[in-house]
């Protein structure tokens, strides 16, 4: 084969440093934001944080923005450089996974005390031998007090809550009993579940313990029945009858209902959780009222008694823009308080010599483009997010006048449209990032819902669908709840045309249960 030499164009994106930086910046949380900031300070002695704190890191991004003055795509600034401008069209190429994690941030600030000039005051080496402590240093101020006390409430707010197991051990080692029965008090306790009800039966423990105990069953059920009084009352139960029956007892004998209560546990339990009170009423020959009674007697009872020592710390959102109506107008403003504010550390710039190659000269260059690549693609993320978002609110003006029952239809392709970015961006840019408007903190993904056709060829979106399903069932006769298919019909005289399979897979995403068991007595 004879070779040749050929003379070819063609056209290829390459990702620069610059850009696969601006990328990720783009989707990371705000949470993920902030380390990724503080993993640069402390690796780039070319940043650094503003001492004033008034300033902005984005210049005017961080100036209201008034809706009316952005109608249409080309009243958008330009972005910052060329590289950010090529971000959308390889987002299909460069797929970059976004971060999971909740956005979460908890802030708290300490006094700062002034120690310090105290002992500058009066050193140590000119007070007498004899002179008392409290003469030579006054007590702490009331302010260290509180302060104190506030570092010990938040250490007690902060602090790892409980476990049920740890709880239930606590009691076992207060409890007297002998060597074997701790033994197999310890492997119950070990073997609930985290609501606090058995997740194995006896007779398994029993063959557990056979093999190294003579032990006989009717001990471990004697252990067990201990451990079911312990707080909370109720645990290590074998199901939950048992464990209905053993808070009963707790009321004791002289409780009103009391017997009405442990025959519906004990033989109707499961007419009861239908909600089939026509059949209650037949057999246990109660009246309405008087069944009702023994009903509200049960739901005080805690089918999961474990369940209050799980883990259920509050978890914080920080918004990353806040949506305002002035003067009639609904304004969009970025949080300035998502990140610090970064500048360029112009003492250790202005060591830098242009002709010198050698290697503290070239670790400063580098660190400096490295910290100006920065803080231009953090200009960037929040250009993007508050155009994003401004357009988002532009569309869904009716749900911040009126609720969800306004909510628009809006998918991706609509803002990609109006902003003349991909849909991709898109996605990056509404995915964990939250916006706080009068009506709540809502994720900007939120925003976004289906349609369906209504009669008159206009739409409506699933989210307004949501609320119309929610209002419904708020106002139906919890003697006669509404059924699925009579909530499409409702909704089809709404002008409103939607299949009942449809209606029941919006109820379940809302968490509403179906009709037999919302319906109530009285």
């Amino acid at each position: 084969m004879k070779q040749s030499l050929q003379l070819k164009m063609g056209q290829h994106l390459t990702m620069t440093p610059q850009l696969q930086q601006a990328i990720r910046l783009l989707q990371l949380s705000t949470l993920d934001l902030q380390q990724e900031i503080q993993s640069a300070l402390e690796s780039n002695p070319m940043l650094e944080v503003e001492e004033n704190e008034t300033e902005a890191l984005t210049g005017d991004n961080e100036q209201p923005v008034d809706l009316k003055e952005i109608s249409n795509p080309d009243d958008y600034p330009e972005q910052a450089s060329e590289d950010n401008m090529l971000v959308d069209s390889i987002n299909n190429e460069a797929a970059v996974s976004s971060s999971d994690e909740l956005t979460i941030q908890q802030e708290f600030s300490n006094a700062e005390t002034t120690a310090d000039d105290e002992w500058k005051d009066s050193s140590v080496e000119d007070t007498p031998v004899d002179t008392q402590w409290d003469d030579a240093y006054p007590p702490a101020s009331s302010s260290a007090t509180s302060n104190s006390d506030f570092e010990l409430d938040f250490d007690s707010r902060t602090t790892a809550k409980e476990s049920l197991v740890d709880h239930l051990n606590w009691q076992l080692n207060l409890t007297p009993m002998s060597e074997t029965d701790q033994l197999i008090a310890m492997a119950i306790i070990d073997s609930l579940s985290p609501n606090g009800l058995l997740s194995v039966n006896v007779e398994e423990l029993h063959k557990v313990f056979d093999e190294e105990l003579d032990i006989e069953i009717d001990e471990i059920e004697a252990v067990r029945h201990r451990i079911q009084h312990f707080d909370p009352v109720g645990v290590a139960s074998k199901d939950l009858t048992d464990c209905l029956m053993v808070q009963l007892a707790h009321l004791g004998p002289k409780t009103p209902w009391r017997e009405e209560a442990a025959l519906v546990i004990t033989r109707h339990l499961n007419l009861l959780a239908n909600r089939d009170f026509t059949q209650l009423l037949r057999r246990t020959r109660l009246k309405e009222n008087e069944l009702s009674e023994v009903i509200a007697l049960i739901k005080s009872l805690n089918p999961r008694p474990g369940e209050s020592f799980q883990d259920n710390t509050a978890e914080y959102i920080v918004p990353d823009v806040f949506v305002t109506k002035k003067e009639g107008k609904w304004v969009v403003e970025l949080n300035p308080d998502i990140s610090p504010k970064l500048k360029i550390n112009n003492s250790y710039a202005s060591l830098i010599k242009r002709s010198d190659t050698g290697a503290d000269n070239t670790f400063l260059r580098d660190n400096l483009q490295e910290a100006k690549w920065l803080l231009k693609s953090l200009s960037s993320r929040n250009e993007t997010l508050l155009k994003v978002a401004t357009r988002i609110v532009a569309h869904q003006k009716g749900f911040l006048e009126h609720g969800d029952e306004a909510m628009k239809p809006l998918i991706l392709h609509d803002i990609a449209k109006d902003v003349e970015m991909h849909e991709s961006t898109i996605s990056r840019v509404t995915t964990q990032k939250y916006m706080h408007t009068p009506r709540g903190i809502f994720e900007l993904k939120y925003f976004f819902s289906s349609h369906v056709s209504t009669a008159s060829g206009g739409e409506c979106s699933s989210t307004a669908i949501r609320a119309i399903i929610k209002k419904f069932v708020a106002a139906e006769n919890t003697r006669k709840p509404l059924s699925d298919n009579k909530i499409a019909m409702l909704l089809d005289t709404q002008g409103i045309k939607v299949a009942r399979r449809t209606v029941a897979k919006y109820r379940e995403s809302m968490q509403i249960p179906p009709s037999n068991e919302r319906k109530q007595l009285g």
